[in-house]
């Protein structure tokens, strides 16, 4: 199954390796901490942003996020490049590693993060908004942005409230769902070439 063109399957890959990497980093102590998990202030570790959006704390958490990144990649990958599937994945996720280490540690005690869960609720996000059924939806109930941003922020919650289990960073679900839904709104993944196939599809859906 050749890699090129297959952003899903690359960053499953990814995602396996550095765990693999987190194992063998996790017989030296505190070197995994160092290296994948993102703590306050963020800027002590840059490198965190980034590696901490492809660790993950145990292999059930690894699989969780790998489950639900093979239902929800394909469906987002199909509408864009690669190049923007993963800058969306990388960017979207060390946004929501951010939000969860600066206001969920204004909200309780400091700790670290890591994990995939908020560049996935952003590509979930992304479809949710961006589909045709929701385009049409919220063009046709011409919601006023101050009401649009209201309706996205009862979803926003609910979603986050579904998909947080105990002890989950549910501020870094938040952001990474609410940044998929705004990007998903704007349409910001999508290819010319999609847009315009997808604009026939809405015309033909009215003949």
């Amino acid at each position: 199954m050749p890699l090129a063109g297959r952003p899903t399957v690359q960053t499953l890959l990814a995602l396996a390796v550095v765990f693999l990497i987190q194992q063998f980093a996790g017989l030296f102590g505190a070197l995994e901490a160092v290296l994948f998990v993102l703590y306050g202030p963020v800027g002590a570790r840059p490198w965190a942003l980034v590696t901490s959006v492809y660790a993950h704390a145990s292999l059930p958490h690894l699989l969780g996020n790998a489950v639900a990144l093979a239902v929800v990649g394909p469906l987002v990958a199909r509408r864009t490049t690669t190049l923007r599937f993963h800058s969306f994945f990388v960017v979207t996720g060390a946004l929501a590693g951010v939000g969860e280490v600066v206001v969920g540690g204004l909200l309780g005690p400091p700790r670290g993060v890591l994990g995939a869960s908020g560049a996935v609720l952003a590509l979930f996000g992304y479809l949710l908004a961006g589909n045709v059924v929701s385009t049409r939806l919220l063009d046709r109930l011409t919601l006023s942005p101050r009401l649009q941003l209201v309706l996205f922020g009862v979803v926003v919650v609910g979603l986050t409230l579904l998909a947080s289990g105990p002890g989950s960073a549910v501020v870094g679900h938040a952001t990474g769902l609410a940044l998929g839904l705004v990007a998903g709104r704007l349409r910001l993944l999508d290819t010319q070439g999609g847009r315009q196939q997808r604009r026939g599809s809405d015309r033909s859906g009215f003949a």
